[in-house]
């Protein structure tokens, strides 16, 4: 019976994506550069990515770096903040802070809160607080990088979180049952709907999201019913980031910006 379901999802999917209408995306320029990972733009337009276990950032001719061999691989960075950008190091339970010269201002080790936090999900919140999904107690937490305190949210979570997104607000996440939900600065959860499994995706708000299925990409607005295919010349492509109306494209050679207009 579960098969049976499953086959009628992708097949209503795919049907979905064959009625799709098209978005024309405009090229603007290309950036080419070597890299592992493509991180985005942040609110400067600085241009973030990773290599070889380093974060470089790229500010018109100049490029600026950091690297902490101490702290194993970096798992997550959240360029959100421009003047504080947060790298998370699961494996070592920690995070570092970087100012706007990728110069280290702060470390915290979660290990050594006062109520052991083992964290597996990171990202910058407002007024100096720090997302934290904490495995111990499979809760959301905040983390407040003034007074080195940590306050837990709302229940625990029961399903796996499969993917997560956090902003200033709030903390976004998808679940193993591909429920869409949220998390509010206040501790308010509520849920945004059920998505399709996808290759890759970045939420846009309450309401819209950016996925890639195929190597093709898509607006889904799950407001309205719609999804929208995104023209783009790339056949195949390792990421892509979405910011201010511009949509990057990561390939090996580097990234390809395009400006469209979401729908």
């Amino acid at each position: 019976m579960k098969k049976v379901l499953f086959l009628l999802m992708l097949i209503a999917f795919q049907f979905s994506i064959s009625q799709s209408v098209k978005v024309v995306a405009t090229k603007t320029d290309q950036m080419i550069f070597e890299a592992d990972d493509f991180i985005g733009f942040d609110g400067f337009g600085s241009c973030f990515y990773s290599k070889n276990n380093t974060v470089f950032k790229k500010v018109d001719s100049t490029v600026l770096q950091y690297q902490n061999l101490s702290l194993g691989k970096v798992t997550k960075v959240d360029i959100l903040n421009p003047l504080k950008i947060i790298l998370f190091y699961k494996e070592f339970n920690s995070i570092v802070v970087l100012d706007n010269q990728m110069n280290e201002i702060q470390r915290v080790d979660f290990s050594k809160l006062d109520n052991t936090v083992i964290a597996s999900a990171v990202g910058i919140s407002g007024q100096n607080k720090v997302w934290v999904f904490n495995s111990m107690n499979q809760q959301i937490g905040l983390y407040d990088l003034t007074n080195n305190s940590y306050q837990n949210l709302g229940v625990p979570i029961k399903d796996e979180m499969q993917h997560y997104q956090s902003d200033f607000n709030y903390f976004h996440w998808i679940d193993s049952q591909q429920q869409w939900n949220t998390c509010t600065i206040f501790g308010r959860f509520f849920s945004n709907g059920k998505l399709d499994e996808v290759n890759e995706i970045q939420l846009l708000d309450i309401n819209k999201v950016l996925l890639a299925k195929n190597n093709r990409i898509y607006v889904n607005d799950i407001k309205q019913n719609k999804l929208y295919e995104i023209e783009i010349v790339e056949k195949s492509f390792k990421k892509f980031y979405y910011k201010d109306q511009i949509l990057s494209i990561f390939t090996d050679k580097g990234i390809t910006n395009y400006k469209i207009t979401i729908p």
